[in-house]
């Protein structure tokens, strides 16, 4: 089965950085797009960053703070998030659209368990 496992997740104060890391493992054929997610208490999950081959993508409240990164060697995404603030505070999730090589023409998303950015004021 594939397994998307996050890490980096915590408490920073306001104004603080953090990096986000989340590695794909599995029957993994070939990635299409790898992202981060995230969902606050009360709140829809919403896109935060996503990488594909085509470029990068940033929702308006990450862009010029967070940088995505990706290692197609490894199956790595990275998120670098610089001048947080409270209103980040959220569950992360990271994101992959992949094949696996038991389905090689099917592309689905599979979701990490999330992990917790807490950034206090």
């Amino acid at each position: 089965q594939v397994d998307l496992v996050e890490s980096g997740g915590g408490l920073v104060q306001a104004g603080g950085s953090m990096r986000l890391s989340c590695v794909a493992s599995g029957p993994i054929f070939g990635v299409n797009v790898m992202g981060w997610y995230r969902q606050a208490p009360g709140k829809q999950r919403e896109l935060v960053a996503q990488v594909a081959t085509s470029g990068t993508h940033y929702a308006n409240s990450a862009s010029g703070r967070f940088t995505i990164s990706r290692d197609d060697a490894k199956n790595t995404v990275d998120l670098q998030m610089n001048s947080l603030k409270p209103e980040d505070t959220a569950v992360y999730y990271c994101s992959a659209d992949l094949r696996t090589i038991y389905q090689r023409s099917l592309i689905r998303t599979y979701w990490g368990q999330g992990t917790q950015v807490t950034v206090s004021s």
